[in-house]
């Protein structure tokens, strides 16, 4: 049996697309037979503390030599460089996408978190990527070596009962509030459409509380208290329940690495309305969706009025995405996908 140690820091549990992929991928390794080992380790990355970065180069540099060491994102992004070369095992870094490009990062911390994950990108024997887009990123502006990227695009699970969308059409947003999600964004537009029938619903934890209170100060400034609903972090049940009831999918995002949410949307059929950026054209399928310029809340409203004006496009829309979802991979593909590249270092 493969034996392999798996390193995240933080909460497993945590509801964003990072976290959900390394679960799955964890588990969807163990299922196929392989013996991975879950290292936890601090949750203060991807800024790790004195105190968690100590306790993480200890831990990493305990693993075999023989065991191969898949590492978190916020790990391979941030860990300083010499940690990893202390390090003795064989290293699968997980990239989804660099940590560079987030959000709101000062000059001097993009440029410290830029060279930490060129320097370990080098340090590793292989690296996961979930999009051809994080792929080209990596090999032209962090000059990795493109002989050691595989691309394991994240799985998708079967949809669970029949999508019966709401009478007034349910617009339906999937993200974490976080400047890069772009619900600053998705609200603008939603207040250029109030002559039109909808509501909304926007699911996702306040991960950014500063971001959160901004969003929730917005929604009442734009007179859209009684039409949009955040409900924070939900179970799965109630999530894919407001997926069979919504008419459109839309997320205003900044920028996506790949975006797990996508497919979602398109495993259940729902046109989607999102921002041409990062890999969400490489993820939604131009029949299946309507992609405009990121920070045009204009644009973004034209989009969504053409799909709650034009049934027919709509309809069109969500057959195409229906198609693709089903051609979509499960995430035991995506763990047959790691797995190759294990044996490979084995």
């Amino acid at each position: 049996m493969t034996r392999a140690v798996f390193a995240i820091p933080g909460d497993l549990t945590t509801l964003t697309g990072g976290y959900l992929y390394e679960r799955r991928l964890l588990e969807g390794l163990r299922e196929i037979g392989t013996d991975v080992e879950h290292l936890p380790l601090g949750g203060s990355f991807p800024d790790p503390s004195p105190a968690d970065h100590a306790h993480a180069a200890a831990a990493l540099a305990a693993v075999d030599a023989s065991t191969p060491l898949i590492l978190d994102g916020f790990v391979v992004g941030a860990m300083e460089p010499a940690a990893l070369l202390r390090v003795k095992a064989p290293i699968v870094g997980v990239v989804h996408h660099p940590l560079a490009r987030e959000e709101g990062l000062g000059a001097e911390r993009r440029a410290y978190l830029f060279r930490t994950e060129r320097d370990n990108l080098r340090r590793a024997d292989a690296v996961l990527v979930p999009s051809p887009h994080t792929a080209r990123i990596l090999v032209e502006d962090y000059d990795a070596d493109p002989a050691r990227l595989t691309i394991a695009r994240p799985g998708t699970d079967r949809p669970t009962g029949h999508r019966i969308p709401d009478a007034t059409p349910l617009i339906l947003s999937v993200g974490i509030q976080h400047p890069r999600k772009g619900h600053d964004v998705l609200l603008r537009a939603l207040a250029r459409m109030r002559h039109l029938a909808w509501t909304a619903v926007i699911v996702g934890s306040a991960y950014d509380p500063g971001y959160a209170a901004e969003l929730s100060g917005l929604r009442r400034e734009l007179g859209l208290t009684d039409r949009v609903r955040f409900t924070g972090a939900i179970g799965v049940a109630e999530r894919d329940d407001l997926y069979r009831r919504a008419s459109v999918f839309a997320l205003a995002t900044r920028y996506e690495g790949y975006g797990l949410v996508f497919d979602e949307a398109l495993a259940y059929g729902l046109p989607i309305v999102s921002c041409r950026t990062g890999a969400v054209p490489d993820t939604v399928p131009a029949a299946a969706g309507l992609l405009v310029p990121p920070e045009d809340a204009d644009a973004f409203a034209d989009a969504l009025r053409m799909l709650l004006e034009d049934t027919d496009r709509r309809t069109t829309m969500a057959d195409a995405a229906a198609h693709a979802g089903e051609l979509l991979p499960s995430w035991l593909d995506t763990a047959a996908t790691a797995q190759s590249v294990l044996d490979a270092l084995r």
